[in-house]
């Protein structure tokens, strides 16, 4: 975010959703204090229409084109954490660079999950973390990528020891000689068994193409949403994205009322499922294509049906007999 928001007289707002993750808000806060600026006039959310739960992308491209020249950076999601929506990519970075802004994306739900084509797509920078769909646990060492354009053009950004060019790193000199491409964004030497616990999954990654995966990934949330359909109704309902290629290998399931999200959520840990709870009321369920199966979610779905019923306090006996 050092090297690609620039602010520049009028032109220093950042654009990003309005339900981005946390850290995210944290960094267009913070860097916005760092240059100067109030927060509060530079930050613009973007949010969904009145009643619904997702940002269409010409309404991302129409606030781009009304910011205009005050525009200096976009920042999304690029598969949004809550909803499971995976944004327009492309059309959006296009329309960020049409106005004069930098487009960078924030890939943590993005990377092993969905095929990334950043180069072609133009994308200027973006980051994640490795932990998530890339399996290499809570803390593990993150990634980013620097669009080549940008390679060795004297971009502002944090110099460290590992940005030097290894041919002289160890001559220790004070003398700025960065490498020639991304490698110059490196701060300091990887830690150790983060990088061979990532080094690890992405070996079994080797073994086939993300487009295979995504294709499976498309097919099982298919299967997922249409086992569960007879569960919806007005106290719960999907809010990711009907068609498949629009989300990632997540639905997430919204409840009318916390307490039900909650207890349905107690009720399927006890039953050994693995989802998570994100406020407010959703959990998110994601089969993993690499290693969930369909017979894995058909499974998830029989068990869903029982903590529901569990959740609603219907008795175990008249469970059993459903």
């Amino acid at each position: 975010f050092v090297s690609f928001f620039r602010p520049n007289g009028k032109r220093n707002k950042i654009m990003y959703e309005a339900a981005a993750f946390g850290s995210d808000y944290f960094a267009f806060e913070s860097q916005a204090r760092l240059h100067g600026l109030d927060p509060k006039e530079v930050l613009l959310p973007i949010e969904a229409r009145a009643g619904e739960e997702l940002l269409r992308t010409e309404d991302v491209v129409s606030a781009i084109e009304a910011a205009g020249d005050t525009l200096a950076t976009v920042c999304f999601g690029t598969v949004q954490y809550y909803t499971g929506q995976f944004f327009d990519v492309p059309t959006i970075t296009k329309a960020a660079h049409k106005v004069g802004a930098t487009a960078m994306w924030d890939c943590a739900h993005a990377v092993g999950n969905v095929d990334l084509k950043l180069h072609e797509w133009e994308v200027d920078g973006a980051c994640w973390c490795n932990y998530k769909y890339l399996n290499s646990g809570p803390g593990a060492i993150g990634g980013f990528f620097v669009h080549r354009k940008h390679h060795d053009k004297g971009l502002p950004l944090l110099a460290g020891w590992w940005g030097q060019k290894q041919s002289t790193r160890f001559n220790m000199a004070h003398h700025w000689d960065p490498e020639a491409d991304a490698g110059a964004w490196r701060l300091s030497n990887p830690p150790v068994l983060q990088t061979v616990s990532l080094l690890a999954s992405l070996e079994v990654f080797s073994r086939t193409t993300m487009a295979e995966l995504r294709g499976r990934s498309m097919l099982l949330t298919t299967y997922l949403e249409s086992l569960l359909r007879d569960s919806f109704g007005a106290d719960l309902s999907v809010i990711s994205p009907s068609v498949p290629a629009a989300r990632g290998c997540q639905l997430s399931l919204k409840f009318s009322q916390e307490t039900a999200c909650l207890a349905t959520f107690s009720a399927l840990e006890k039953r050994g499922i693995v989802v998570d709870h994100r406020k407010p009321n959703v959990i998110r369920v994601a089969p993993a294509p690499l290693y969930n199966t369909f017979v894995d979610v058909q499974r998830f779905c029989a068990a869903f049906r029982e903590a529901l019923e569990e959740a609603a306090g219907e008795p175990a006996a008249k469970r059993a007999k459903v």
